[in-house]
């Protein structure tokens, strides 16, 4: 979701809940800038409020009595933004009380989340868009790639660059809510590469391909020039999203805390049968707190269950948890979220997102970049391919299939919810038909002693230390599958825990040799490999180890 290493974007939050609010006291932290960003004061955002109403006349009569300037209508949600011309504190407090007012509320703000950082790490051996075959939606059918044309995905996000050829070949509709234009310029990039992940064209010959197929591309940029905005440009830009045709919503944002104008916005969504899917946020070494609009998708407590859409946590190649991935009973399910490939905008900041050439790629910038942000896409890809699949589904029915076809295959987890979304599974679920279970290669790992040295330096005969060379083998069972270009990890076991003191990449043969320093004793050693979506995890034998 939109903060990364570089600049990190903390929560701002300006919000006096409850319907009555007098006598509260606001409270706001500001973002922390990229260098080159123009800072907005955020006095303006803070004096404005959100009132909800029950009916035109009783919102007129309380203005009257309580004069404010309109900003921003919602008819739709039954509310309207106001800056009024008193203290907000006695404006809140005297318009709550008034009768046909159901609320009246401060504004919480909401960013792009796209922590921990942007990634450029290519491995050798795996393709680009390694989340592509990661989650088998390279074994979509073709004519369900065809069929998503019928489907409109919304990204609601900071707009995007229509120059890449990603996202140019599908001709996007565009809005910017907060401006009212159809200008959606990305300056930051976020929402380029969420929009690309989505739906960026599968049959340009050109970059990389969108989860969901051909289906039909919305963009509204819910953000000022500050990169920032409130929870109301959110409810506004998914009310827009509704109305023109989404059938698939992506919200690769969040926040803490919630409001009734959020909530209505959720909800008249739903009972639209429009799927939201929103990322589940990256903040779990900071607390892990519960983030909205994704909890309002799948409540707290529910554990996958029901809900009014989808909430994706991210995922490493192994298919673990990222590190930043938060967890929770309101998590649905997973898609791969460390290291993803996507495009990249020309009128982004290069020292925010580092640009890659595609090999075979005639133009386009292409990327890494990690963050439940761009797990959520792809999940919101797949259920447009689910809906291509089976049209009579409703929202609640493409949730079930993609959470009951994960990896966790019913299983429920706070880290991964039902786990990685399997997209051939689901397309095949939604048509009735028995998709081959994913083909992966059983790994194993021999380990030994290849060579020890005799020491001849006197400091380190006086330390002790013997310089011990080792190697190890990785196999794989699937004569397709190979070992090559694996990350395998040299272990020691010492007070009871292993140690990690060695880690690098098997050869084209699997092979890999460490030489390590170890004092005289005896040790026990093993080694380790994580796994990967074509290959399982392994671990070698423990190797008594004595060193004279």
């Amino acid at each position: 979701m939109l903060t990364v290493q570089r600049h990190r974007f903390r929560l701002v939050v300006a919000l006096l809940s409850g319907a009555a609010i007098a006598g509260a006291a606001a409270s706001s932290s500001a973002a922390t800038p990229r260098p080159g960003d123009q800072v907005l004061k955020p006095e303006p955002v803070r004096r404005h409020l959100v009132v909800g109403y029950s009916s035109q006349q009783a919102l007129n009569q309380a203005l009257a009595r309580f004069p404010a300037r309109i900003v921003r209508r919602l008819p739709r949600l039954g509310a309207v933004s106001v800056d009024p011309e008193m203290h907000r504190d006695h404006f809140a407090a005297g318009l709550s009380a008034l009768p046909g007012i159901t609320f009246v509320n401060g504004l919480r703000t909401r960013s792009f989340h796209a922590e921990p950082a942007l990634v450029a790490v290519f491995r050798p051996g795996l393709p680009y868009e390694w989340q592509y075959v990661a989650t088998r939606t390279n074994e979509v059918p073709e004519p369900i790639l065809r069929a998503a044309a019928g489907v409109k995905i919304a990204v609601i996000d900071t707009g995007a660059d229509l120059r890449h050829p990603d996202l140019a070949a599908k001709s996007p509709e565009t809005w910017d809510i907060v401006h009212k234009r159809s200008d959606v310029r990305d300056l930051d990039g976020h929402g380029t590469f969420v929009a690309s992940l989505a739906a960026g064209s599968v049959s340009n010959d050109e970059g990389i391909a969108g989860f969901g197929g051909d289906a039909k591309l919305l963009i509204v940029k819910a953000s000022g020039k500050d990169g920032m905005f409130t929870e109301v440009d959110e409810a506004a830009a998914i009310v827009y999203a509704v109305d023109h045709g989404a059938k698939v919503i992506n919200l690769s944002l969040g926040g803490e805390g919630s409001s009734v104008i959020e909530k209505r916005a959720v909800e008249y969504a739903a009972t639209r049968n429009v799927l939201i899917v929103a990322a589940g946020g990256n903040e779990y070494e900071d607390g892990n707190p519960v983030e909205y609009p994704a909890a309002l998708l799948q409540p707290p407590g529910s554990k996958g269950q029901g809900g009014l859409g989808l909430v994706v946590a991210a995922t490493t190649m192994a298919g673990k948890r990222a590190y930043f991935s938060n967890t929770g009973t309101h998590i649905s399910l997973a898609a791969p979220g460390d290291s993803v490939f996507g495009a990249v905008a020309t009128t982004s900041a290069g020292r925010d997102w580092p640009r890659y050439l595609l090999p075979g790629s005639s133009s386009g910038l292409y990327g890494w970049s990690s963050g439940t942000s761009f797990s959520t896409p792809q999940v919101a890809g797949a259920a447009a391919l689910v809906w291509a699949a089976n049209p009579g589904l409703t929202a609640q029915q493409v949730s079930g299939v993609l959470k009951s076809t994960a990896t966790g295959r019913g299983r429920w987890t706070p880290s991964l919810g039902y786990g990685v979304i399997d997209v051939a599974s689901a397309v095949g679920a939604a048509t009735g038909q028995v998709i081959r279970e994913r083909v992966q290669g059983n790994a194993t790992l021999k380990f030994g002693v290849w060579r020890t040295r005799s020491v001849r330096t006197r400091k380190l005969a006086k330390s002790r230390i013997r310089p011990v060379r080792v190697s190890a083998w990785l196999r794989s069972s699937a004569p397709a599958v190979s070992p090559a270009y694996r990350v395998v990890t040299l272990e020691i076991r010492r007070n009871n825990r292993w140690h990690r003191i060695a880690r690098t990449t098997t050869k084209w043969t699997g092979h890999v040799r460490w030489t390590v320093g170890l004092r005289s004793g005896t040790h026990r050693l093993r080694v380790s490999y994580g796994g990967r979506w074509d290959l399982s995890g392994a671990q070698s034998r423990i190797l008594r180890l004595r060193v004279r």
